[in-house]
């Protein structure tokens, strides 16, 4: 598991939650997976209570489950859970991109295009592994600029099980169609076309599960029979 350290006047209960919710969404915490109270407290260097209560929070999710006798495991990925983030995320994402469209300045443009730069030239140098991370960077500053950060906090949870399939179909499938959706996606914001950004916006996120039947063909250990 990858720790990272806390941010400054986060309690210990939301450090829990936010280190394992990216471990669980960079796939480090793997579908499955056997998970202990003492030992990620032991990791994070935090008593058991804030874990215990990342855990109950991640539970309510359906991101982990718990069995008496057994213990806690990472969820398998449910594919009605993934399309119910995805259908979330579909109605979420297009309502934001119009926005962004009638707001955007130069400085949002200018965030934009630094992202999705830097996924070109990743891409360009076969540097795969850091486009996950700028994937998710590029849609958190559509909902800055949107001014919407707090609809993508409240349902940053639910989006972990549609973005641990996101996150297969880059490492195993390798598709990196996503990055020339994006450069798109830009262009139609720059432009203020929200018609075209929409239709890109729906493209793009139906590739995930176009995707699907490839991953599970390759990770059926991942998911849920």
């Amino acid at each position: 598991m990858k720790v990272e350290n806390k941010f400054p006047r986060e309690n210990a209960r939301d450090y829990a939650l936010r280190i394992m919710k990216n471990n669980i969404l960079s796939l480090e915490l793997k579908p499955g997976t056997v998970i202990s109270e003492n030992e990620l407290a032991g990791e994070l260097g935090i008593s058991r209570t804030p874990v215990r209560e990342a855990i109950i929070e991640l539970s309510k999710a359906y991101l982990i489950e718990t069995y008496p006798q057994r213990g806690s495991f990472i969820s398998l990925i449910d594919p009605k859970m993934v399309e119910e983030a995805r259908f979330l995320r579909r109605i979420t994402d297009t309502a934001v991109i119009e926005t962004a469209c009638d707001c955007i300045d130069e400085d949002g443009l200018a965030v934009l295009e630094e992202n999705v730069s830097l996924q070109e030239f990743y891409l360009s140098k076969g540097m795969t592994d850091k486009l996950f991370d700028l994937d998710n960077s590029f849609h958190k500053s559509i909902y800055d600029i949107a001014e919407k950060d707090i609809v993508y906090e409240i349902h940053s949870t639910l989006m972990l099980h549609f973005d641990r399939v996101r996150n297969l179909s880059v490492t195993t499938v390798k598709d990196f169609k996503v990055v020339e959706d994006h450069r798109k996606m830009l262009e139609a914001i720059r432009a203020r076309d929200k018609k075209t950004a929409v239709e890109l916006v729906n493209k793009h996120l139906n590739r995930y599960q176009i995707d699907e039947k490839e991953i599970r063909s390759k990770r059926p250990e991942y998911f849920k029979v």
